[in-house]
């Protein structure tokens, strides 16, 4: 079987990019729904008359369908093909799309999601893996900025885009944009991608207690992380959620790890390359979902900015984005990945910790540079990775791999968001203590920065406010408090981030393939 990492592969021509444009255009559908919905969700809840705490199911139910499927992708790019499994997982995502926007309550609308969530799942791994089996190693670079252009542009873009349907149309618009590009990816997906031999017969090798545990795991992980900062990290239910992730997960692996046909190929992992690669992949996913997290939260608190403006701030990011992507391309083919990964990461880092200083009057100007530092840096994060992890693998091996490679990502988007959210709500209560203590002792430092008038403040005698001013500097130093646990938060990715590089040390030596 020839290496990924070879010229070997046959001429590559219209054909071949066409068919990858559409896989990379259903990826794109499907990383984009997560975002569109998220800032519709109060929409949502009023037109189908939904409890607000149940509403998170909307995304929680597409979140868990996508993780269970994605390290899937491997075997079921066995069983169908590369051109069957994307042209069915797109048929069917474009259908649940549909059914979503028939909902008419809420045990539909979650059944649609969880469709949504499986098939668009495996449309993601599926297009890093195209990258390696459809293309020569010169072309890889360009294919897999393509690829990772879209996927981080995504949730970028996606504010901005649902605001703007949201404002303009109705919630059902938020899944019927689906449907057009989702018949076209189909239908050029269907003619124009190799036509391989599938093998059903691999369907009696699935070992389904592995699956069971797999799925358990999975589910248990993503449900614990969402209760965590809502319930407690100590509460019963989110022990008893993690406790159920670390025992079916440990069972699966001891199944899988030697097993003559596992659903995922674990021992992948032995390999530093790819294990490496891995690990930046889950630290990505932090910073990357993190950012694109806390971004809008934040400019609500400090600007009380809707959906669309905030989607217009954000767009800094996927155009600085967008200019630098030729230059990471060039670099990707000259320069050792693991010395790009070195400069982007650290490069990210810094744009994570600039946001760290932000404060309430801060401006776009002021949200300007960090945002472009982070936009330049993506690719750098992206690419070199992806090489590491899966461009020097026998073809055989990638698309199991790129199934892990890629759940990493989204695994630490779901670890990371679940920890922040740790850290603004547990933290900001404290911080409103200490804010309101310094009010007390005269710090007009404070007063500036929660935004209390100075000469009201220097009005009032030393000590605790009366019960008439609290109240009025209640909301404001609520706000500043949860700021500042913003910026915390910001620096604790930042440092997560930076700490990464250290990881590259691992990939010593040669890659596998050579």
């Amino acid at each position: 079987m020839r290496p990924v990492g070879t010229d070997a592969a046959p001429g590559v021509g219209a054909r071949t990019w066409t068919g990858f444009a559409m896989m990379a255009l259903g990826m794109f559908m499907a990383i984009l729904d997560v975002q569109v919905v998220a800032t519709s969700l109060p929409t949502i809840q009023g037109a189908l008359g939904v409890a607000a705490d149940q509403m998170s199911w909307v995304q929680t139910a597409y979140l868990v369908a996508e993780v269970v499927a994605i390290p899937l992708t491997g075997l079921l790019t066995r069983i169908l093909t590369m051109r069957g499994l994307f042209v069915a997982a797109v048929s069917v995502f474009t259908l649940a799309s549909v059914g979503c926007a028939l909902s008419g309550g809420f045990a539909s609308l979650i059944t649609w999601r969880v469709l949504q969530g499986f098939s668009g799942g495996t449309l993601i791994p599926a297009v890093f893996s195209a990258v390696f089996l459809l293309f020569p190693v010169r072309l890889q670079g360009v294919a897999t900025t393509m690829a990772g252009v879209l996927a981080v542009l995504a949730p970028t873009v996606g504010p901005v885009v649902g605001g703007w349907i949201t404002e303009t149309w109705s919630w059902h618009w938020l899944f019927l944009i689906n449907l057009a590009p989702g018949l076209v990816a189909a239908g050029l997906g269907l003619v124009t991608l190799p036509r391989d031999e599938a093998s059903p017969g691999d369907l009696r090798l699935i070992d389904l207690p592995a699956l069971a545990l797999m799925a358990t795991s999975l589910a248990a992980l993503i449900l614990g992380l969402k209760e965590a900062p809502r319930e407690g990290w100590a509460s019963p239910l989110v022990i008893g959620l993690l406790a159920l992730f670390a025992a079916s997960l440990v069972l699966f692996v001891r199944r899988s790890w030697g097993a003559p046909h596992p659903i995922v190929e674990l021992r992948t992992l032995r390999e530093r390359w790819f294990a490496t690669g891995c690990l930046l992949s889950f630290v990505l996913g932090i910073g990357l979902f993190g950012s694109v997290y806390m971004m809008p939260v934040f400019l609500a608190v400090s600007h009380g900015y809707g959906a669309l403006r905030i989607g217009e701030i954000m767009l800094v990011t996927g155009v600085a984005q967008l200019v630098t992507a030729p230059v990471a391309v060039a670099l990707e083919k000259r320069v050792d990945p693991r010395w790009l990964s070195l400069a982007g990461f650290l490069l990210f880092g810094v744009g994570l910790g600039l946001s760290a200083r932000q404060t309430a009057g801060a401006d776009f100007d002021e949200m300007l540079w960090p945002q472009a530092i982070r936009g330049v840096a993506i690719m750098l994060c992206l690419l070199p990775p992806t090489r590491m992890a899966l461009g020097f693998l026998p073809a055989d091996r990638v698309a199991d791999a790129s199934g892990l490679f890629n759940l990493m990502r989204n695994l630490g988007g779901a670890i990371g968001i679940a920890l922040i959210d740790t850290v603004i709500y547990g933290r900001a209560p404290e911080l409103g203590r200490e804010v309101q203590a310094r009010l007390a002792a005269g710090d007009e430092a404070t007063a500036t920065a929660a935004q209390i008038p100075l000469a009201l403040f220097r009005a009032q005698p030393p000590g605790p406010p009366p019960p008439d001013l609290l109240a009025f500097l209640a909301p404001k130093i609520e706000r500043l408090a949860t700021l500042l646990a913003i910026n915390e938060a910001w620096a604790l990715v930042a440092a997560v981030t930076v700490l990464a590089v250290a990881s590259l040390l691992w990939a010593r030596g040669k890659p596998a393939g050579g």
